[in-house]
This record gives C-alpha cells, structure tokens and sequence, in this order.
C-alpha cells in the first residue's frame, strides 16, 4: 500500500471557474459549501493564477511545468507535441498507477468538428504525455447532456444524463479499484462545467431553481463597447449584452452542481479511507470575464481571467485552514506537486517548487507571475497577443500591436478601473516592472512573436512540429 513517502494524488480541475465565483472569496451569491469547507482542512493559494488563461494552453503548460512559449500551444484546438517529459512519464517512472477523466484538449489539429473521433480521440502512445494508465477522455465538447469519453478505441462511450455527475460517479468507482491496489496512484479528474453556453437547460433544475430569484447585476468594470484588442471569441454582440445577467444565473448553478459532486468525491474518499495519505486538490483552468472591461471568455490578463481558485488538502503536513499569498502559476503546479509526492522534477520544467509554501514554511517565491497571451482563441490572427506579470499587488500588462502598457494596484483597485501607466507617483513600479518582464522574457527565450509567427515556424497543418527544448523541427511524430 501507498506509504506517507508516497501520497497518492487526487487533482480535480474545473473549467471557467474563477476565483471571484466561489464562497471561500467572499461571494455571497455562490453556492460552494463543500468547496469552502475544503479551504479550511488544507490551504488556499490565493494568487493563483492561470499562466495562458485558455484551455489547451493551461493543460499543455498543467502537464509539462513549461510556459506556451516553450510548448508551442499558443492557442487551442492544436495538436500538443509530445516531445515533452510530462507529468504522467514521472508519475509512472515513480511506480504510481494513473488515472485521467475528463476533457484533454491537446489533440485535435481541426477547428471546430469536435466530436469526430479524429479530433475527440487521443490514442494510447506519446500523446497521453505519460498518461498510460486508465484513460476515459476525449478532446472537447460543451454541451453536458448524454456526452462521450473514449477509452482505448474511437468508439464513443456514453455517460447517461448531465456529464458531471456521471465523470464523478466514474472517478469514484476507479478510485475503489485503485484502492485495491498494492501501488500510489494519481487521478486527474478534468469537468467541463461551468464552461458556457449558459442556458437553463444545460443545468439540471434543482441548481437552477438555487438562483433562479437572485438578483445578478453588471460588474462594476462592465464596459458597453467592447475591448478594440478582443478576439472575436471576446467581442460581444448587443444581444449577448442583454443576456450576461441570465448567463451569470446559469453559470453559478453550473458551479453549485460543480459542489455537489465534490462534496461526493470527498466523501468516497473519506468512505475508503484514503483522506490521510492523499494529496488532494480543486482548482481551475481560467477564468470568465462576463463584460468586465468590454470583454467575455478568457485569453486576457485581468483578474476575472486569469485569477483562479487553488485549495489543497494533505492532512498531517499542510496546516488546516492555512493561506499562502504566493504567486503561484500553472507551470510551477507539476514541480510543486511531485516534490510532495517525492518525485523528481524533470530538468526541462520551468516553473518552481513551491511547496514549502503550501507547507506554510518560509522560503523563495517569485516577485510575480508571467503571464502570456498569444494570439486569438482558436485561429492563427495576429494583433491580440500580450504579456502581463502578476505580483501580489500589482499586475503589469504590455500589448505587443500598439506597445499600450497597463499597471493597477490589485489590492486597492480590486476592479482595475484605473490604470497607473501614467501617474508620477508610480513611475518607480512601473520601470521595476519592465526590467522585470524583460528579463522574465529573455530567461525563456519569449520573443514576443506574432501570432502566425509560431504557425509559420512552429505548426504544419496545426500540429506543433517543434519544442523550445528541442529547438528543432520534427520529421515524425512520436519519434
């Protein structure tokens, strides 16, 4: 059986979910009970915050500890390169068993056509990134009614009823098998929910009725005109304008049932057994936007994007009810982990080991967190790309088409209404924050490239050719 130099891993990631939408952040309109009580029996990093604020992204850099930079997935709906040590080759190398639920978003090279098996399907090899144990995924899709996961062929398996509940009941039966074992184990459980469309049918009745009377309002930095540096993926139309507040009312039921079944894996967990010597955590892919600054969706710097929550709970080393105000980003997430686990860090990672902060011991953290954007959502379209560093006051952007830069003070501008590029007064701030972002860049080889840059030199037909490590083109696949 697992020993306490070997904690299994539960890491269960939503898909949307921010920070500002959950109770343990002070939302009084969430309904996150189980979540909440999950903060006060392990940690809650409270500057998390999602590197590439988009789907694939996040999970290219989730699973390798590297920056899109490096792995090439600058925007989605493209084929990951599996020339990467990822996290699931040192979970396996390290003797645990593996198991992934859920969307993977790092396979198709088409956009759109979604649930064609040549796109929804990831077969067993190089792909996975390690993954080589139980596999129930497929690429993407968001509706969640009566949906599908492959295992090891294209068919498509069925998950009766609203998709959530089912990936649970799924993720509780395999942990009874892996309880069973003789060896650790790691499963990552990836929903798709409170992803849109937000619609009320695409949420069972019970969760709607939670709010069907609640009073949503506009955020205090909507803006009526959209952001001139959207993507069409960001840009909203008059109609959808008027249909942010219901779209609000959907998302929050999505997250209420999001709860629901947390509060059923923990309790499997604890029914099992298993609650002493796992490490387990709840954390999300990116954020939502919902108008704030002109916007909606992601693939944007602002703290309705990218800050997202992060809770872990390993009882017996991490202080209960703790908080750590480090910066923590999704590449520094798999170095982090696997030093809890007592697992090597690859050489090629790039993020840093923060445990000693989800430890509440003292140590190095970063000044702040780098963040990138790349391009447009899920087409080769240049003029939306920027870079941001996010500290615990402040977050820096620049945008690379017209070379606008932004500061706010995130602790007394919670909102970020009022840009401090210009005022005297922080003249300092903002030149330490360029100095810092310069040698951030340089220390990653980030040139700062157009986006159809990395389509010309780094893709064929949206397959990611090449790695930074490698720093050359590949011939064949899987090689």
């Amino acid at each position: 059986m697992p020993t306490a130099a070997q904690p299994n891993l539960i890491y269960v990631f939503a898909d949307q979910l921010r920070w500002q939408s959950v109770g343990l952040a002070g939302d009084d309109k969430a309904h996150t009970p189980r979540i909440d009580a999950l903060a006060e029996e392990g940690v809650t990093f409270t500057n998390c915050v999602s590197g590439h604020p988009m789907c694939g992204p996040y999970r290219a850099s989730l699973f390798t500890g590297k920056y899109s930079s490096s792995t090439g997935m600058v925007i989605n709906e493209l084929r990951m390169n599996p020339n990467h040590v990822g996290w699931g080759h040192v979970l396996h190398d390290g003797g645990y068993d593996t198991y992934y639920i859920g969307k993977w978003h790092l396979w198709a090279n088409e956009l759109g056509n979604h649930d064609d098996p040549k796109n929804s399907y990831t077969p067993p090899g190089p792909y996975r990134l390690g993954f080589d144990g139980y596999w129930a995924s497929y690429g993407f899709h968001h509706t969640y009614w009566n949906q599908y996961y492959h295992e090891n062929s294209p068919q498509q398996i069925v998950i009766p009823g609203y998709e959530p509940d089912g990936q649970t009941d799924l993720a509780i039966e395999k942990l009874r098998q892996a309880n069973q074992a003789d060896k650790p184990f790691t499963l990552f459980l990836s929903l798709g929910t409170p992803h849109d469309p937000w619609e009320e049918d695409g949420v069972p009745a019970e969760y709607y009725d939670l709010f069907r009377e609640v009073d949503f309002q506009l955020p205090p930095n909507y803006k009526p005109d959209n952001d001139p540096h959207a993507d069409a993926w960001a840009r909203l139309s008059e109609e959808q304008r008027q249909q942010l507040t219901e779209w609000m009312r959907v998302y929050y039921a999505m997250t209420a049932n999001l709860d629901w079944n947390m509060g059923r894996l923990l309790d499997a967990i604890d029914d099992m057994g298993l609650r002493e010597n796992t490490i387990f955590v709840f954390t999300s892919d990116h954020g939502e936007m919902f108008g704030a600054q002109g916007r909606r969706a992601k693939n944007i710097f602002y703290e309705e994007s990218v800050r997202v929550p992060f809770v872990l709970r390993y009882p017996g080393y991490v202080p209960v009810g703790s908080v750590s105000d480090a910066c923590l980003n999704t590449p520094d997430i798999m170095p982090t982990l696997l030093s809890m686990m007592n697992l090597p860090i690859p050489a090629e990672v790039e993020g840093v080991d923060l445990s000693h902060c989800a430890y509440g011991q003292h140590g190095d953290e970063p000044q702040a967190a780098f963040l990138q954007g790349m391009g447009a959502t899920a087409i080769f379209e240049d003029d939306h790309e920027w870079r941001a560093l996010r500290s615990k006051q402040y977050t820096y952007a620049i945008y690379r088409v017209d070379g606008q830069e932004l500061l706010f003070n995130n602790i007394a501008d919670p909102y970020q209404m009022h840009n401090l590029i210009d005022d005297p007064a922080h003249q300092a701030t903002v030149e330490r924050f360029r100095q810092m972002l310069k040698e951030r860049m340089a220390a990653l080889n980030d040139t700062f490239e157009a986006c159809t840059w990395y389509r010309d030199h780094w893709t064929q037909d949206r397959l990611i050719l090449r790695t930074a490590t490698l720093n050359t083109d590949e011939a064949a696949f899987g090689s």
